[in-house]
């Protein structure tokens, strides 16, 4: 195995409106996310659990994750095949299911790449790498839930 990769984030939560969580009310679910040298990701909870709807929440944010490293894997895949894409464009979606005592997991992640190629020949191969770069995707080998693909793949009409 090759060395590990090692990532670091500070959370810490903005939310204090002045008395901290002495009441389920009283506080605000603000968040950053700090990474060095990155800019910083001002988030919530989703507005189902008192967050902010104009910030970033962990479900939105897992969502693409999956995402966008799937496609990082499959744009690196198609190049190394000899698969031009000229446009990738995905509107993921994840559905989460939430307990009755509160708790909650994600059931699924849908990925709904559209993609453009330059050539009618390359709709085969660009097909197929969807698969390989689920496989190869560090996220989706991480999740316990099934990440589902429906691709549009079309040609470029250069």
């Amino acid at each position: 195995m090759k060395k590990p990769h090692h990532y670091k984030a500070v959370i810490q939560w903005t939310g204090n409106k002045g008395s901290g969580t002495n009441h389920y009310t009283h506080y605000e679910r603000d968040y950053s996310v700090i990474i060095e040298k990155k800019p910083i990701i001002n988030g919530s909870s989703d507005p189902a659990f008192r967050g902010d709807e104009n910030k970033y929440n962990p479900e939105d944010l897992l969502v693409s994750a999956i995402s966008s490293c799937h496609m990082l894997w499959y744009l690196h895949l198609c190049s190394v095949e000899g698969v031009v894409v000229e446009e990738y464009t995905d509107t993921a979606t994840g559905l989460m299911e939430e307990r009755q005592d509160g708790s909650g997991c994600f059931t699924e992640v849908v990925l709904n790449p559209r993609v453009i190629v330059s050539l009618e020949s390359m709709l085969p191969k660009a097909t197929e790498l969807h698969a390989i770069a689920n496989k190869m995707c560090f996220i989706a080998n991480s999740v316990n839930f099934p990440i589902k693909h429906l691709p549009e793949i079309i040609v470029s009409k250069q």
